[in-house]
């Protein structure tokens, strides 16, 4: 390592005194991103934290067909430091109203022909971000074939990886979905065993810091990227989508664009383990709010009754009790999930929206989002392929009532996806309905840019702990993982918490365990696995704390934990406080929770119970310590 910090030094000592490099800091100084160029005319950055590097010399650059901003670029100039601030609210997520503060440099170069690209660099208290502009203006195409964007660590570096799955595999041909278990605590230049790459977000630890990468402002012009290690760069580089991975035969791939063009933010969220959890990055850097109208916009849990019954659940007499039992828990919806338009049918959907209505419950429907990428059986299948489908389709929800949609089985993360995500979030949007994409890409901050977009699925959730015993073996430190991984920035729609019995599995998670998770995950939409039956064999004290389910909070903070090991977490919806952990080892624990910053205050804890299901207890804000059952956990309440 000393080696390859000495070869930065001299790569930049050749250009540290001259005009053609720069720094920028962030506001509190405690990070600061040093960019210039090596003996090659390459762009690179370097970052310290605190005065240490916490991130090495990492290449910077683009290919585009007509020109090459990887190599031979001269700097034409560097901007001064600009102060970004921006104040926002959100619709569902960690935090309901954010401030977002930054220092910004713009580094503008050339090319060998005389082309210009500028790199902006944004600096922030919990990490920084980079994109690269495209300053001229032309009504040419332009298309991006390479991007020479990386992250460089320490060989010591230890990480916490999705891989990303082959496209055109799997189940009916629907991957890639996002939904492969992670590689935990393995080498950064692990290789993944697909061959395909890492998914976004990617956790990082590195000596004292820890880091997470993912992407924002990804928009119709580009398409969505991923990590893979680069054995010749020794490197965590940005790849491109798969060649499967379009919307349809010739449609975009790969970036194509007009001038001038923007490509999606490079986003690093850089410190402790609870400064990266505790971030809002994802978001900062995602543009504001497209919708002028947001008024029905409702986060809050749904009644769902595919997790436990599958497809037979879906008719009319199961749907009605789904949605008295939805009004019984005050939860505001209820999903009805695929192959309705057979099951039940359009004209008995619009008896159970009217029902619901009485209930003061609204209902969500299922979708088949999918052309010919996949053979997917499921329907209604299509509706949205075309705009006149999408305003047809839509209109129809919003004239019967519908409050949501969830679509499912998209294809992948190639250019033409992008636009085919975005174009239903905005027809969604024109008739005020809720959008759930599952079998999905990472929303990538689209939640803040449009916040009809509650959850997207994009985990292995909660269904494959149905499927197969392995999955049930395997959920308790899946689930101790994804608080700092998957569901770090964008809202994950897990579907969690079942209470009772599993048909056919051997559930290994406690119950307290599963009655933590719909507070510990961050969704819109929180769909709600427990069925009437088992929510009725509960005590009467869990079942009123099922009532009271918030989904969007106004502050969230790490107290403690590590990745698949432990997690507790701190959420406030005004002035209450919800407290919840999960142990995702098969080994009891007694932790300390220092809940010092909740103040003076007395509350209440349920836990596992020794010889019963739960125990519940008075509990005190403070330092205090809780036991923890193998694969148990617990909620707290101020």
């Amino acid at each position: 390592m000393k080696k390859f910090l000495s070869l930065f030094c001299f790569l930049f000592a050749v250009t540290i005194s001259a005009q053609n490099s720069g720094s920028v800091k962030s506001p509190d100084g405690s990070i600061s991103v040093i960019f210039g160029m090596n003996t090659d005319s390459q762009p690179y950055y370097l970052v310290q934290k605190n005065g240490k590097t916490a991130i090495g010399a990492s290449r910077l650059g683009l290919v585009r067909k007509d020109g090459d901003f990887s190599k031979n670029m001269t700097v034409i100039s560097i901007s001064a430091d600009a102060k970004i601030s921006e104040h926002y609210q959100m619709s569902v997520g960690k935090q309901k109203s954010v401030s977002y503060a930054a220092n910004q440099k713009t580094l503008r170069l050339k090319n060998g022909s005389g082309q210009k690209m500028d790199i902006v660099f944004n600096v922030s208290d919990d990490g920084f971000a980079f994109r690269y502009v495209f300053p001229e203006t032309s009504s040419d195409v332009k298309y991006i074939t390479e991007e020479i964007s990386t992250f460089s660590f320490k060989s010591s570096a230890k990480a916490w990886l999705q891989p990303m799955s082959k496209a055109q595999t799997g189940w009916e041909h629907c991957h890639p979905s996002y939904e492969e278990y992670y590689l935990k605590n393995v080498a950064i230049d692990t290789k993944s065993p697909i061959g395909q790459g890492f998914v976004y977000p990617v956790l990082v630890k590195d000596g004292p810091n820890w880091i997470a990468l993912t992407e924002a402002s990804v928009e119709k012009n580009y398409c969505a990227s991923h990590l893979d290690y680069d054995e010749k760069l020794k490197a965590m580089r940005v790849v491109f989508p798969q060649p499967e991975e379009v919307f349809a035969k010739d449609a975009p791939l790969y970036p194509q664009s007009k001038l001038p063009w923007e490509t999606p933010w490079r986003v690093v969220a850089l410190g402790s383990l609870a400064t990266v959890v505790n971030s809002t990055l994802g978001t900062d850097l995602s543009p504001k709010s497209r919708l002028s109208d947001t008024s029905y916009i409702k986060a809050g849990p749904a009644a769902w009754s595919w997790g436990i019954y599958k497809d037979d659940g879906t008719n009319y007499e199961l749907q009605k009790t789904f949605i008295e039992y939805a009004s019984k828990m005050r939860w505001p919806y209820v999903l009805i999930d695929a192959d309705w338009h057979i099951r039940i049918g359009m004209d008995r959907i619009k008896e159970l929206v009217a029902f619901g209505k009485q209930k003061n419950v609204k209902l969500i429907l299922w979708y088949n989002s999918a052309g010919d990428w996949n053979t997917t059986p499921y329907g209604p299948r299509g509706k949205f392929l075309t705009a006149e489908g999408r305003e047809s389709e839509f209109k129809i929800l919003e004239e019967i009532g519908i409050a949501g949609t969830k679509i499912d089985f998209f294809g992948g993360d190639g250019q033409s996806f992008m636009q085919y995500y975005i174009d239903i979030l905005e027809a969604a949007a024109r008739h005020k309905i809720m959008v759930n994409f599952h079998g999905a890409t990472l929303p990538r901050g689209w939640e803040k840019t449009y916040p009809n977009l509650m959850t997207a699925e994009a985990i292995k959730g909660f269904e494959f702990v149905t499927f197969t015993q392995e999955g049930a073996d395997l959920q308790p430190e899946h689930c101790a993982t994804i608080p700092f991984t998957r569901n770090l920035f964008d809202p994950m729609d897990f579907t969690p918490m079942c209470l009772d019995k599993i048909p056919n599995i051997n559930r290994k998670t406690t119950s307290a365990f599963e009655l933590a998770l719909p507070t510990l995950f961050l969704s819109g939409f929180q769909h709600i696995a427990e069925i009437p039956d088992g929510m009725a064999k509960m005590p009467d004290y869990v079942i009123e704390y099922c009532k009271d389910l918030p989904m969007l909070w106004d502050e969230s903070r790490l107290v403690s934990g590590f990745p698949g090991k432990d997690v507790v977490m701190a959420r406030r919806r005004g002035n209450d406080w919800f407290v919840m952990g999960i142990n995702g080892e098969n080994s009891a624990k007694e932790i300390e929770v220092d809940l010092s910053f909740i103040g003076d205050r007395n509350g209440f804890m349920i836990t596992d119970a020794a010889d019963s299901l739960f125990e519940k207890s008075p509990v005190k804000a403070g330092k205090t310590r809780v036991k923890m059952k193998p694969y148990g956990g617990f909620v707290m309440k101020y």
